[in-house]
């Protein structure tokens, strides 16, 4: 390679309406770290095509909108671009476009969330032996 030559990138995401597998297409657009993960979610039922509950083999085609349930996020997105390989995570991005009130759910369900654990502060050191044995005994209210 000469250094004249430009630098081969990541083909940009195709948009031809040939269609993609969901679990491949999830894994490329970064919603899950693994494929198995997207294909474990599918089986679950935490990803919707069009409001149905799909099979990790359904082909999603561009225009096609999507409910992805990952954790306690939830995010409602609309295919934009196909690929089925993993990219860049500015590639990833160009895959979807995430609608305003979905956008907007997730920033206050987080809010709430941080709200909830706003006074709670984790103990300064680690129970020491008698705090060990109260926190056991107190366990062991329910046994009998």
């Amino acid at each position: 390679m000469s250094p004249s030559e430009p630098i081969q990138r990541c083909a940009p995401p195709s948009l031809e309406g040939e269609g993609a597998r969901i679990d491949a297409w999830l894994w490329a657009a970064r919603f899950f770290k693994t494929r198995s993960l997207a294909k474990q979610a599918i089986e679950r039922g935490r990803v919707t095509i069009t409001g149905k509950p799909c099979k990790p083999s359904s082909t999603v085609k561009v225009g096609d909108s999507l409910r992805v349930t990952r954790g306690e996020e939830i995010f409602e997105v609309e295919v934009s671009g196909l690929a089925h390989k993993r990219g860049s995570a500015a590639l990833a991005q160009t895959l979807y476009r995430e609608s305003e009130a979905s956008v907007a759910a997730r920033k206050a369900a987080i809010e709430q969330r941080r709200a909830e654990r706003a006074g709670y502060q984790p103990p300064p050191k680690r129970p020491d032996k008698r705090a060990r044995r109260l926190i056991r005994a107190l366990g062991d209210i329910d046994a009998n």
